[in-house]
């Protein structure tokens, strides 16, 4: 008779049942793997054997097949180890256990009978709560990971002689995690009190902190355009306990979550410029997600956007509109979400100093419109707000007039995400970035001088629906830092003048 043992794969950052057969027959010995597994899987058997024997107990000389079901369904990754070991020992009646139906199993097995963590244990355990499973049995590495879900019993262990003793004697309480980890830690590296001057600056980084808009700063070398970019994410909002298990699902899977268990901050990813389409997007063999689902729900920033090559920033388009990114190759496809903020700093020439008061520019315009040419017209239509940051002057450098804190600004950007957060309470977005034309109708109203001066502008500069649609999301967010419920003309005012990139130009 086969042996069932329940255990779980993932797809992009959802769990996928899966049952786990054991059938031992006379015959010569063999030790078969079926069910569309990959090499990974494969290689199990021979970890199966070593930590069976090296655990103590009998590897029957037999021949064993293990079937993974469903079998249409491609399975990678070190996980079944554990559950193939349990069914084989279950099988031959060293295990007595009246049903494992009841519990779920997943972990890498070493040669010596070491339970070794795994990746994408969350989804997992989610999966299987979905299926009305309440007994997990985990490595001890993905305890802090898996004990989120406090409505399942965790019980976590660091060999095969472990779990087959709690098996056997029912000796031992599921593992338990203070919900006090839940809650974001507020310790940043970084904060806006060291900053001196750029008050303009930091204006326009609250404005896109308390509506969730992408951000370009552009200035010359040196003026503190990384400096600034750093300091976001101690002034974003924390996160709520569903985009924070969002976010740790897509770390999980990626093998990027650490020891603390559910993710507590937002995200912030800084690539280097030499990064490839796949680490930015995603994909390769196992189709793991890139830095844009990494930064999900936080920030995406890329220092000396220029530098990227032009290719690599054209994926962006589609993941910045629609705020997820499927990734298909031969082998599959999968949906990994992408709704981060962008932020993005450049110098507006190869010399750096075109437009700065402290040092001539040295570059041609053939030069500096080559150079500026890798930003293409639909990728700079998705920037709401632009920014210049200037170099300081002696006089600013040196005074001691001490700046505005992070927490302070914090304040006010929570003020106007909870003002959002009822505006949107029906939906599914969470910011004003996010809105789209019915939303923009609805909660975007203009009085008769704010929409003349927008019907000028739109005419002058020839704005596209997007930008028209983005200097209303901006004017809504300046309403909400400000406490109205309506645009005013002066909301329109600033919300236009973020739109200046270069030249005096409104994009």
């Amino acid at each position: 008779m086969a042996i069932k043992v329940f255990t779980a794969a993932f797809s992009g950052i959802s769990g996928i049942m899966v049952t786990v057969e054991i059938d031992i027959a006379k015959g010569l010995p063999n030790f078969n793997i079926v069910g569309l597994a990959d090499v990974s899987v494969k290689e199990s058997k021979e970890r199966v054997r070593a930590a069976i024997i090296n655990s103590g107990y009998e590897f029957p000389v037999n021949r064993i097949t293990v079937n993974l079901a469903p079998a249409d369904i491609k399975k990678d990754g070190s996980q079944f180890d554990l559950p193939i070991a349990i069914g084989i020992l279950m099988a031959t009646g060293q295990i007595n256990l009246c049903s494992s139906e009841t519990y779920l199993f997943i972990g890498e097995l070493s040669l010596s009978g070491d339970i070794k963590k795994v990746k994408g244990a969350l989804p997992i355990i989610l999966e299987g709560s979905d299926n009305n499973i309440k007994n997990f049995i985990v490595p001890s590495g993905n305890a802090k990971e898996c004990s989120i879900i406090v409505q399942c019993n965790i019980y976590t262990f660091d060999t095969l002689r472990q779990i087959v003793n709690f098996l056997e004697y029912k000796d031992m309480l599921p593992y338990f995690d203070s919900l006090d980890s839940i809650k974001d830690t507020n310790d940043f590296d970084y904060d806006f009190e060291d900053v001196i001057g750029q008050e303009s600056c930091k204006r326009a980084i609250e404005i896109a902190a308390a509506g969730g808009h992408n951000l370009i700063l552009w200035g010359p070398p040196g003026s503190g355009k990384s400096m600034l970019a750093y300091r976001i994410p101690s002034i974003l909002p924390s996160l709520s306990y569903e985009e924070a298990l969002e976010v740790t699902k897509i770390y999980s899977v990626s093998g990027n979550l650490k020891e603390e268990g559910l993710v507590r901050n937002r995200p912030f990813r800084s690539p280097h410029h030499t990064s490839s389409n796949i680490s930015l997007v995603g994909g390769g063999n196992n189709l793991t997600p890139g830095e844009i689902s990494l930064a999900h729900n936080g920030v995406l920033f890329l220092d000396e956007i220029l530098e990227f090559k032009k290719g690599v920033l054209e994926v962006l388009r589609q993941p910045l509109e629609d705020r997820s990114i499927k990734i298909s190759r031969a082998n599959g496809s999968v949906v990994y979400p992408a709704s981060f903020m962008l932020v993005g700093s450049l110098n507006p020439c190869p010399c750096g100093y075109y437009g700065s008061s402290s040092k001539p520019c040295n570059c041609s315009d053939y030069e500096r419109n080559r150079y500026i040419s890798k930003l293409s017209g639909p990728l700079l239509d998705r920037i709401d707000i632009f920014v210049y940051v200037n170099s300081l002057n002696f006089k600013e450098i040196t005074t001691r007039t001490k700046a505005e804190s992070s927490s302070a600004i914090k304040k006010r950007v929570d003020a106007s995400r909870k003002l959002q957060k009822q505006r949107f309470i029906n939906t599914k977005i969470n910011c004003n970035a996010q809105m789209n034309m019915k939303q923009i109708s609805e909660h975007c109203k203009l009085d008769k001088d704010s929409t003349a001066l927008l019907e000028k502008i739109y005419n002058k500069y020839h704005l596209s629906n997007r930008a028209y649609s983005r200097i209303l999301k901006i004017s809504k967010t300046i309403s909400d830092l400000n406490g109205n419920e309506t645009i005013s003309y002066a909301d329109i005012v600033e919300a236009i003048n973020y739109r200046k990139f270069l030249e005096e130009s409104i994009i």
